[in-house]
């Protein structure tokens, strides 16, 4: 049984099928909000900016939010294979002191979670700032009018007038939730982004590991980050929340003649899905001309269901194993394992240098 499943985009199948995969072809490299999930793409990661993406010279925009935001900071680093190697064994060891069946204290998450980035990239901060060829843009989510602070009543109250927001057109949810992106200053995203109230600011030293933390801060699960130095003032939430798994205008990026400018997409799963929000509304899970230019690693559903519990992890195993720790670490560690073979078949793939059949997105 075969691992991974390549999926592509109309104009990339067309590439794929023509010429293979080169390095050089490479502009653009989306990571997905998804919390454990994520997890499996570990190994990719670890191929991907270890081995094989610098064996090229290309700028190459690395976009993230919620545990992609993690990664991509991860792949800035100088000991990029080691830094993504360590964050999974970061995530799987988390612990959170609660009350017996009750959910940890939001406080002492972002507290506990805020620390571990401090620990990873604090004195780091110029080294992912100032990586020769990647440019790293992390997603946040910024609170409108009700949204504008946390607080106990205005934030689920808040929340729910964002979905139904959302749920009348996904334009609308920007009165109460916009997109801000902490991007490298030396080079702009590529993307335009028209489809929500969007904001950019110029990442730095100061405002690196609360833009981090923010992108990671799961509304309700941790608290909100306010007020992020260089940013509009405010609470700021999950990027997922905006973007869950960065469904933007990718076709619509410069490109020249002499590269292609394919974006390449690590991901856990075949759709991709605008907003978090949008999670039940299945019509917007389709592909759209904007990703003609997508290239998708996914894990096949097939070999999927071989994985401890027929699934890949997800958030729903911190209930599952409550307080036996140790299991659900064992159960995440396997998975990690396992999903060496979707890095084995991609190396397989793009070191023969043949051309690939992909299925359409």
């Amino acid at each position: 049984m075969r691992a991974l499943q390549v999926y592509a985009g109309a104009h990339a199948r067309a590439h794929l099928r023509d010429r293979g995969l080169a390095p050089a072809d490479i502009g653009a490299i989306p990571a997905a909000a998804g919390g454990p999930k994520g997890l499996v793409l570990n190994p990719l990661d670890r191929f991907v900016f270890g081995h094989w993406l610098n064996r090229s010279t290309q700028v190459v925009h690395l976009l993230g939010a919620s545990i992609g935001a993690w990664r991509m900071a991860c792949a800035c680093l100088t000991d990029g294979e080691q830094a993504f190697a360590q964050m999974a064994e970061d995530y799987i060891g988390q612990r959170y002191e609660h009350a017996p069946g009750r959910a940890p204290a939001p406080d002492h998450v972002s507290d506990v979670f805020g620390a571990r980035l401090a620990e990873r990239f604090g004195g780091r901060e110029a080294q992912v700032l100032g990586h020769p060829r990647y440019r790293l843009h992390v997603f946040t989510s910024h609170g409108r009018h009700l949204l504008g602070r946390e607080g106990r009543l205005r934030t689920p109250a808040g929340y729910l007038g964002a979905y139904l927001a959302n749920a009348a057109h996904r334009r609308a949810m920007g009165a109460w939730l916009e997109r801000v992106v902490f991007s490298d200053g030396r080079d702009p995203l590529p993307v335009p982004l028209r489809d929500l109230p969007t904001r950019s600011v110029v990442l730095s030293p100061a405002n690196l590991q609360p833009s981090l933390l923010a992108s990671c801060s799961i509304p309700f699960w941790l608290r909100a980050v306010h007020d992020i130095p260089g940013a509009p003032p405010g609470a700021y939430w999950d990027g997922g929340i905006t973007d869950y798994h960065l469904h933007l205008d990718y076709a619509a990026m410069p490109r020249h003649a002499e590269a292609a400018a394919l974006v390449l997409y690590p991901h856990f799963q075949r759709a991709i899905v605008p907003g978090w929000l949008d999670k039940s509304f299945k019509r917007r899970h389709r592909a759209t001309p904007r990703l003609d230019h997508v290239v998708v690693l996914a894990p096949r559903p097939e070999w999927v269901a071989t994985l401890p519990n027929g699934k890949l992890p997800d958030r729903d195993d911190f209930k599952r194993y409550a307080d036996d720790v140790p299991t659900r670490m064992a159960v995440w560690q396997r998975a990690v394992r396992e999903s060496q073979r979707l890095a084995d078949e991609f190396a397989e793939l793009v070191l023969r240098g043949v051309p690939i059949e992909a299925l359409p997105l």
